[in-house]
């Protein structure tokens, strides 16, 4: 019997919405099933409201310090509501472009409703059974709570309630040293709260290079943030209508509690057993093409509990559409992913660490590292601190980078092209760079490879050194 769709897609986030999208404009026949609102975590609790609330947040701290510049702002006065409300004109802006409407003028069937599978072949979904070529599941993930005694009677919020906040909390404290946590606990600091980030791991942004992780945490303490590491929360009370945390040796009080630690996929209620689809602790699981153990259902994004950035997900739905339409033959490749964490300094990375690097290749490795400090354009802009940190091998192949500083997440984008299209380091330090510019640090720390190696050659010196002195003698 033939199948009623070429692709049924279940979840409306960044993921599914380019499957879609893509699909259609293909001249494919589509079904979007999403249980809520079109736009996904990144739309309406991730990227877009966090950014926005970030840049309010970067614009309070900078008239906040104005006066170092010889600028006199008199009225510093924070009006959080109008904060949110630039964060609610950011996410109107960008609504429409994935909206049902939208979606629909492409060709695209969307159904609101919960669903699940049925067996192999079929999805149910509002009382209807839809059966598709290829299915694809794409439904996301929501933050992991984890099990502390007494959070529960509380009270919490996570990414998915801050942005629905219209008074600015007096202290917040905030579990979680990871992007998100960071992120946010900044802002808020930035707009007036206490904040206290309470970190388990040895330094926040664990993924990071610890030297960089350490110029983000630097940056917060010297604004007022509290941070604590190597701590869990053993419980939570309520005390005098105040929230009070235990953690290690001390006793934390807020008003507000903000959960940031990890996040969980959304799984369980699609019956993924019916339909032969196996799951583990991270998500769905999929081979390199994103199939699932069912060979006619794909996954990508978070779901998949892999690399959770909405530029990830958009990569991986470009991987399954080709598959799940055409012939699945194109493999996920992952050896160059960069992502960014927003906090000020911005801090980036692509690659391996240092110390994965050295894992890798032991002592055959060059770290190059250049300073803001040294770039023009940081000293004019009075934002100098953090660094560019490039490794290579010996033969200027590079293997990963990390920028800590203003811009960083820009950036990274010169040497991800580098990677990308397998170009050596000497490439960067052999353009031209306009000056002044923060880019020039991507040039300038390439440049150490020459140096390095220059310093480490003593044949070489001792050559051009008779060189310049026969060179002299004419």
């Amino acid at each position: 019997m033939a199948a009623d769709y070429d692709i049924v897609i279940i979840g409306g986030g960044s993921a599914g919405l380019v499957v879609a999208s893509a699909a259609a404009q293909l001249k494919a026949k589509v079904a979007l099933v999403e249980r809520d609102r079109l736009g996904g975590d990144c739309l309406w609790y991730g990227c877009v409201p966090s950014k926005s609330l970030l840049h309010a947040a970067k614009i309070a701290y900078q008239v906040k310090n104005a006066a170092r510049f010889g600028i006199d702002c008199e009225n510093r006065g924070i009006e959080f509501a109008k904060a949110m409300g630039h964060v609610r004109s950011a996410i109107a802006a960008i609504e429409p472009h994935d909206s049902a409407e939208r979606f629909q003028s492409l060709g695209v069937e969307v159904i609101f409703g919960s669903g699940q599978f049925i067996d192999e072949e079929t999805f149910s979904v509002n009382n209807r059974r839809l059966t598709a070529r290829a299915f694809v599941i794409s439904t996301g993930s929501r933050p992991a709570i984890p099990p502390i005694p007494g959070i529960q009677e509380a009270g919490y919020i996570t990414n998915e309630q801050v942005f629905q906040l219209t008074k600015c909390p007096h202290s917040l404290a905030v579990i979680g040293g990871g992007p998100i946590g960071c992120e946010l606990g900044q802002a808020f600091a930035r707009l007036g709260s206490q904040i206290t980030i309470i970190a388990s791991r040895d330094y926040i942004l664990p993924k990071e290079d610890p030297e960089a992780a350490q110029v983000v945490q630097s940056q917060m303490e010297s604004e007022g943030i509290t941070v604590i590491t190597k701590t869990r929360v053993e419980r939570v009370e309520i005390i005098d209508g105040k929230k009070q945390i235990w953690a290690g040796d001390r006793q934390i009080i807020a008003d507000e509690i903000l959960v940031a630690a990890g996040r969980k996929p959304n799984i369980e209620s699609l019956n993924l057993e019916a339909a032969g689809v196996a799951v583990d602790k991270h998500g769905v699981t999929v081979n390199a093409k994103l199939q699932t153990t069912n060979p006619r259902i794909y996954a990508c994004g978070d779901v998949i509990g892999g690399y959770q950035f909405t530029h990830v997900a958009s990569y991986e739905a470009s991987v399954v559409l080709k598959n799940a339409l055409f012939l699945p033959l194109t493999k996920a490749k992952y050896e160059i992913i960069p992502w960014a964490t927003f906090t000020d300094p911005e801090l980036a990375r692509v690659g391996l660490t240092e110390q994965q690097a050295k894992e890798k290749y032991g002592d055959k490795i060059y770290v190059l590292k250049q300073n803001f400090a040294e770039v023009d354009r940081a000293q004019a802009e009075a934002a100098t601190s953090g660094f560019a940190k490039i490794i290579t091998r010996s033969n200027g192949v590079i293997l990963g980078a990390h920028l800590v500083g203003p811009s960083a997440g820009e950036l990274i984008h010169e040497i991800v092209l580098a990677m990308s299209h397998k170009l050596k380091v000497s490439t960067l330090s052999g353009i031209i760079h306009i000056y002044p510019t923060l880019a020039e640090i991507n040039s300038k720390a390439a440049l150490q490879l020459t140096k390095q190696k220059y310093a480490k050659n003593q044949k070489l010196q001792t050559i051009l050194q008779k060189l310049f002195q026969l060179m002299r003698s004419f």
